[in-house]
């Protein structure tokens, strides 16, 4: 049976990245991560209420914002309205997938999250740690920007990102 703990390198890598995201260029693009270029990666999560699911069922058929986000994090908190505004601008043409980490963090903790914030979008719970591996995510409040062909047009880290200019890059 497969622990759902996170590995030492993964913690090593969250605490490393969570200091990293403390500094105060944070908020932009970043070369941490999944490289931009590069093809969006399917991966196997869980909907908040425990139904398998895959990644890859988004990916390739449109454009996608992906972000990786916890209940705890402030980072994530402070990126919330830019991420609203964004879903009523673009909410029709674009799939917004917000995937919970399982740092510190339980899929009730999540649903109740998502209820109380009205976050929009598609809800995913990363129990096992594979999209977080699959892209390489350095820290929560994660975005990915992955345009209809599934390749990766932009990533940013922290509260602060211009999620305006990101959406830009998708063709």
């Amino acid at each position: 049976m497969s622990s759902i703990l996170p590995s030492r390198a993964r913690w090593t890598r969250w605490i490393t990245a969570l200091a990293i995201a403390a500094l105060p260029a944070a908020g932009h693009a970043q070369d941490l991560g999944i490289s931009v270029g590069a093809k969006a990666p399917a991966a196997k999560v869980e909907t908040l209420d425990a139904a398998p699911a895959d990644l890859a069922t988004a990916i390739g058929k449109g454009p996608v914002f992906l972000e990786f986000w916890a209940t705890w994090c402030p980072n994530c908190e402070q990126l919330e309205p830019a991420v609203k505004a964004e879903y009523a601008k673009h909410g029709s043409t674009v799939q917004f997938v917000l995937v919970a980490v399982s740092v510190n963090e339980t899929p009730a903790k999540a649903k109740d999250f998502v209820a109380k914030h009205k976050l929009p979008g598609t809800q995913y719970y990363d129990v096992h740690g594979a999209a977080t591996d699959a892209y390489d995510v350095p820290a929560t409040s994660y975005v990915v920007l992955i345009d209809k062909s599934g390749k990766v047009v932009y990533t940013g880290l922290g509260g602060t990102q211009d999620l305006d200019a990101a959406f830009k890059k998708l063709p």
